[in-house]
């Protein structure tokens, strides 16, 4: 099939999942069930893309795990950005030079 049809099938299928809910829900969310569900369904997918891509961005699963788990610590204790990005990249770097020699 020609590369054309595929990338017009997926505008279309984008352009409808973003259309349809603007013209079926002119009227705002009353239900807090619903807007609270809405409210963390970005964080619940970027999540679910994020996580995997720090595990396997690496040659060892090892040394992803040791970034993901310094950086959590690192923000749970208030840490600026930089200081838990830079401290997630120089602890997966260290493991991966680590597991390197074993």
């Amino acid at each position: 099939m020609n590369i054309y049809v595929y990338v017009l099938v997926m505008a279309v299928t984008t352009y409808l999942i973003r259309a349809i809910p603007l013209t079926l829900l002119k009227k705002p969310i009353k239900s807090r069930f619903l807007r609270s569900f809405l409210h963390y369904v970005p964080t619940a997918c970027l999540t679910a893309m994020t996580f995997p891509a720090i595990l396997y961005a690496t040659d060892h699963v090892v040394s992803g795990a040791a970034g993901f788990v310094v950086g959590v610590l690192l923000a749970l204790k208030n840490k600026s950005l930089i200081v838990v990005a830079v401290a997630s990249c120089a602890a997966t770097f260290l493991v991966e030079q680590l597991m390197c020699l074993l």
